[in-house]
């Protein structure tokens, strides 16, 4: 007989807070700059540490605001984990995208709850558009997001998809240049034609005169021509994708 699932605790945001505070480790807070997560905001919590929190609390999606406004690096991350993807807005999606500052943030977002709201891919199209490097990057993580769960959706938005991969592919910042890649990668890893047209893009992109292109495209190469990968969308209509 199958474990029975732990029912959620009730927990408000300042008892959340208190718990993260608990958990907090100085020589973890200390070495997250080497990540390129600035620590100002930080307690120094583990990432395994937030999950387990999120999963003793649900997705409750009054906490997760309280959470956000608390300035807290650790706080924001459990957001992701609490908020309801369902109940998200594109104003609120919009709102905490702006005030994405580091990588780590924008990437739990968007892999643990905005690739799961029914207004993810109008936010990936929106954002592509965006000047600020983390928000820009949102786009990237979020597109590569849904090609990892988004199991019910068509080739066709992510043939649209590797339009705005070629069309940002020349953004030379770290962070961007390095989830254009990334959602480039992902995309290939669905199936078959999808593999096919990402391939495409990346051989294109790597014989450019841009470096940034040029790095972008060989990067993708590397991963998309493996022989495990080509193995696993030849023999499934939808391959789970690969995050770096």
């Amino acid at each position: 007989m199958p474990a029975r699932k732990a029912a959620p605790e009730q927990i408000d945001a300042a008892q959340a807070i208190a718990l993260l505070h608990a958990a907090a480790s100085p020589a973890h807070r200390g070495g997250l700059a080497r990540y390129g997560i600035p620590d100002t905001h930080a307690l120094g919590v583990p990432m395994r540490d937030i999950q387990a929190l999120g999963k003793r609390i649900g997705r409750r999606h009054a906490l997760a605001q309280p959470l956000w406004d608390s300035g807290i690096y650790e706080a924001r991350l459990l957001a992701a984990f609490v908020a309801d993807p369902a109940q998200l807005t594109t104003t609120r999606m919009d709102r905490w995208c702006r005030a994405f500052d580091n990588w780590a943030v924008c990437d739990t977002m968007c892999l643990h709850l905005f690739d799961r709201s029914p207004h993810a891919w109008t936010r990936v199209v929106a954002w592509a558009r965006k000047r600020d490097e983390f928000q820009k990057r949102a786009a990237f993580a979020l597109l590569a997001g849904l090609a990892v769960h988004d199991r019910r959706t068509g080739d066709a938005p992510f043939l649209e998809g590797l339009g705005l991969v070629e069309a940002a592919a020349d953004d030379a910042r770290n962070f961007v240049s390095k989830g254009v890649s990334w959602a480039l990668r992902a995309i290939g890893h669905r199936n078959a034609a999808l593999h096919a047209e990402a391939l495409a893009l990346a051989t294109r992109l790597a014989a450019s005169d841009d470096a940034t292109r040029r790095w972008i495209g060989k990067d993708a190469l590397r991963d998309l021509t493996r022989p495990l990968v080509r193995a696993k969308v030849a023999t499934s209509g939808k391959g789970r994708a690969k995050k770096t």
